[in-house]
């Protein structure tokens, strides 16, 4: 499964997220790097990010 990019820049953007604050979640700071270069996650490590957001996993995923 992959990230979309956009989605997840603005649903971070409205949870007023930093890197500190992903890593204090559990997502360390290679696994954002490795999703925003388009590299595929594993479903649990989406929904470490959604949550960790507030946001449903299908509101951060690309759909294609």
């Amino acid at each position: 499964m992959k990230l979309n990019k956009q989605k997840f820049l603005i649903a971070r953007a409205r949870a007023c997220m930093g890197q500190a604050d992903f890593e204090a979640a559990g997502v360390p700071k290679g696994t954002l790097c490795r999703a925003m270069n388009g590299k595929g996650l594993k479903p649990e490590t989406l929904g470490k990010i959604a949550k960790a957001l507030g946001v449903d996993v299908t509101e951060i995923i690309d759909e294609d």
